[in-house]
């Protein structure tokens, strides 16, 4: 036997490769995924939503597509095909959720959804989402849905390759994409309501319909408390403002910088601005603007960020420098550093209470934060596999977002049931954000783990490595749940 010779001068073995051991798997923590879909009836819920997918009542459902796309996405896997890599594991498909799952399976079943049932999804995605809240503390469940509950409605761009790929047009910047059209529960990170469009859609037509399926999407519990909307100036429309002022929500929408907004600015004195929460250098006003065909009660909150002109970039184009106000905009730049203060504007149209300046301040830390549903974008694109659309039929990329989109909302679901609370609030979870993890760090810790499946006195055993304890935690605590009627 050949020797290998160790730093300190000692030989070992030299290993050989042995014969496959079909008992190992190398996504032993899809058990997890497993137990969560069966103790929320996931997969049970998305099919009596959506319905039947084909005329005969065999085979996969729609709730089992969804699922098994999703498990694929949270085990790291990129493209359809990793549906296939997931079959081949045989071990690994005795701990998924949807064993038995082909690539073209997926994609054939796909194609039948219809996109009533598509919508239909939400539907099932939101009974989920009650079942999740009502096994809750109960201190902890009557703080998400007794407010205030946050509805960010927001798009990001999925750019593609293909020439041939229907359901995407050309950006802007240049790039072939389809464009997701999210509407999510920001305090917990659950997706309420999708759709999927091109390039070229403005999301301001379709936002009021989306809005009101993510209010329909809310637990009972929650739309029964204070509920707002948050959206950047993408969306800076009358319509969606009217459509949160008749479902008697509140909202607050970024506003394009436009002429009358900046004349505003010169009705203001130094004594209205005020400093704002958490953020260097910036404050906050108030003024009294109404577009027309907005409800009457809104009104115009200003933020300004006081800006060093070496921080501003000489291009025109840059984004920072189109925040500054006209007459300075326009100065060259070294003329810049002389014109007295620099600022950068953001206006925002709101129909909260702004009689007080602790309430304008509070009002804008608020809508500060309506980044989370670019958090979930992220999750959904470095932690599961919506960084692109795999395919040519746009029936199968729509159910490659809502497999990303689910994957996020499970990684939601499991922080809001598995962390240690202490009364209404998280004290730990497994992850350093929050403490919510993301997707990529949960695949490390928790569902790439490798494991192996033996049988024992009529049990199914998972042997881990040392220093997984997390997964026997994770399942522990799931299992301690009751299970759904």
């Amino acid at each position: 036997m050949k020797r290998i010779r160790s730093r300190a001068g000692r030989s070992r073995p030299q290993p050989r490769i042995g014969a496959p051991d079909p008992a190992l798997t190398p996504n032993a923590g899809l058990a997890v995924i497993t137990e969560l879909c069966e103790r929320l009836g996931v997969i049970g819920t998305l099919d009596a939503a959506v319905g039947p997918v084909k005329l005969r009542d065999r085979g996969f459902g729609a709730g089992e597509l969804l699922a098994g796309i999703a498990a694929a996405q949270l085990a790291g896997e990129d493209f359809l095909t990793g549906l296939d890599r997931q079959r081949a594991d045989a071990a690994g498909q005795q701990i998924t959720p949807v064993p038995g799952l082909a690539s073209t399976t997926a994609a054939g079943l796909a194609r039948r959804v219809t996109p009533a049932q598509w919508q239909a999804v939400e539907s099932g995605l939101a009974v989920v989402t009650g079942r999740m809240l009502s096994l809750l503390p109960a201190e902890r469940a009557a703080a998400l849905a007794g407010g205030p509950v946050t509805i960010d409605l927001d798009t990001t761009d999925v750019e593609v390759y293909g020439r041939k790929k229907r359901g995407v047009a050309w950006n802007h910047q240049g790039q072939r994409v389809g464009r997701p059209h999210v509407a999510a529960w920001a305090e917990t990170e659950i997706v309420l309501a999708a759709d999927l469009g091109d390039g070229t859609d403005d999301p301001r037509a379709t936002a009021p319909d989306l809005l009101r399926r993510a209010l329909a999407a809310l637990p009972a519990s929650a739309r029964a408390g204070r509920v707002a909307m948050r959206a950047d100036a993408g969306y800076f429309a009358g319509q969606l403002a009217r459509a949160a002022h008749d479902a008697h929500i509140s909202f607050a929408i970024g506003a394009k910088r436009i002429a009358p907004l900046w004349r505003l600015l010169s009705g203001l004195a130094e004594d209205d601005w005020h400093d704002a929460i958490e953020m260097d250098n910036a404050q906050v006003a108030v003024a009294e603007y109404c577009p027309d065909w907005w409800p009457a009660d809104t009104r115009l909150l200003i933020r300004r960020v006081a800006l060093d002109p070496a921080q501003v970039s000489a291009d025109p184009r840059s984004r920072r420098r189109r925040t500054l106000h006209p007459d300075q905009r326009a100065l060259p730049f070294p003329e810049l550093a002389c014109a007295g203060p620099v600022y950068a504007y953001s206006f925002i149209l709101t129909n909260l209470d702004l009689s007080t300046p602790g309430q304008a301040v509070a009002t804008e830390h608020w809508y500060r934060h309506r980044t989370t549903v670019e958090n979930i974008f992220r999750d959904s694109k470095l932690g599961a596999a919506l960084r692109h659309l795999p395919s040519g039929y746009p029936q199968v990329n729509l159910a490659w977002m809502w497999g990303a989109l689910l994957a996020a909302t499970m990684a939601a679901w499991l922080h809001q049931l598995t962390a240690t609370a202490l009364g209404e609030d998280i004290v730990h979870g497994h992850g350093v954000r929050g403490g919510k993890a993301m997707i990529a760090t949960l695949r490390w810790r928790l569902i790439a783990v490798p494991g192996r499946l033996i049988r024992h006195a009529r049990y199914l055993i998972l042997r881990l490595p040392p220093g997984y304890g997390l997964l026997a935690e994770v399942l522990a605590r799931l299992r301690a749940l009751p299970a759904p009627a």
